[in-house]
């Protein structure tokens, strides 16, 4: 049976962050009332806050959307903090939702859930099969006990919780830091500086080969929308394209949509990562959403919406 969202209370924990303001854009048009609360208002990590709120606010539903998060050198530096932090949060929101009341409740996961030789598209089965790559394995540990405890109160108190790893994000909300940004987001800014500055090269990272998949966070947003209505089950589901492209393709098509033919150089001092890393959202497709928008076109809304943000830094 489909849950309907419409004239109910909807909470977005971690409505700030990329994916956060995605799902507050697109719940705008489901006739709910979505509810939020910045980390000046509720600490997510503080048990008998969260559980006073909930029971103050009385959310229906729950989109579990916050998390620390940080590249490889955080995650290596701060383990304690990416596992001790995440399974607070995650637990006080998932444990309170339950004990207030909350119909239903999805929670976000991520792709780094899966083994590091996980196979290739990498199936919801791959979950707990192998050894985690290192770099991430405190934040992915963190992000599997909560698919887990989603699973245990469906299965001990009949709960509708729900769980969803995303593919790698791009769009609106995005980090263009050089330092510690993604592939997708750096070379749109190493192409736009190029262009500002008329230089003859951009330097990427590696060979150029490794296979990649990207989804536009407003695609996943309305993916997750889409599961919070028609999903019901203790597996956790990919979302993803279902499209991949290699880190040279992917270049090509950023020089494309910021107009600037510079010349490719990679670096192949540079570690180039996993040769291949596809999710395999068959699961997700055969219910009945498969909008991903297509490459080109989700870069060009991301670049115009870096450019509009970069305007209004300076006015």
């Amino acid at each position: 049976m489909s849950y309907s969202l419409n004239g109910k209370r909807i909470f977005v924990a971690g409505h700030r962050g990329m994916v956060g303001s995605a799902l507050v854009r697109r719940l705008a048009s489901e006739g709910c009332e979505v509810v939020t609360a910045g980390r000046d208002v509720l600490d997510l990590a503080d048990q008998a806050a969260v559980r006073d709120w909930f029971n103050t606010e009385k959310p229906d539903a729950v989109i579990l959307a916050a998390a620390k998060v940080g590249g490889i050198h955080a995650n290596d530096t701060y383990p304690v903090d990416f596992l001790a932090d995440n399974l607070a949060l995650q637990t006080n929101v998932i444990t309170s939702a339950h004990e207030s009341g909350v119909e239903k409740l999805l929670f976000l996961g991520s792709s780094c859930i899966y083994p590091k030789h996980a196979p290739q598209p990498i199936p919801e089965e791959a979950l707990l099969t192998g050894p985690l790559e290192p770099t991430n394995e405190w934040y992915a540990i963190a992000k599997i006990a909560g698919i887990k405890l989603c699973q245990a109160y469906r299965k001990q108190y009949g709960a509708d919780f729900i769980s969803a790893q995303p593919t790698n994000l791009y769009g609106p909300g995005d980090n263009y830091d050089l330092e510690n940004s993604h592939v997708l987001p750096a070379l749109l800014r190493k192409f736009h500086e190029a262009k500002e500055a008329g230089a003859d090269q951009v330097v990427v990272w590696g060979s150029g080969t490794p296979l990649r998949e990207f989804l536009h966070v407003d695609d996943l947003a309305d993916a997750l929308v889409f599961l919070l209505k028609e999903y019901s089950d203790p597996m956790p589901l990919n979302v993803g394209s279902g499209a991949e492209v290699t880190i040279r393709d992917l270049a090509e098509t950023i020089a494309k949509v910021v107009g600037y033919d510079a010349e490719l150089m990679f670096d192949a001092d540079k570690p180039d990562g996993t040769p291949r890393k596809l999710m395999d959202s068959t699961r997700l497709h055969g219910l009945g959403w498969n909008r991903a928008r297509g490459l080109e076109e989700g870069i060009r809304h991301a670049y115009a919406d870096w450019l509009q943000q970069a305007r209004k830094k300076l006015h």
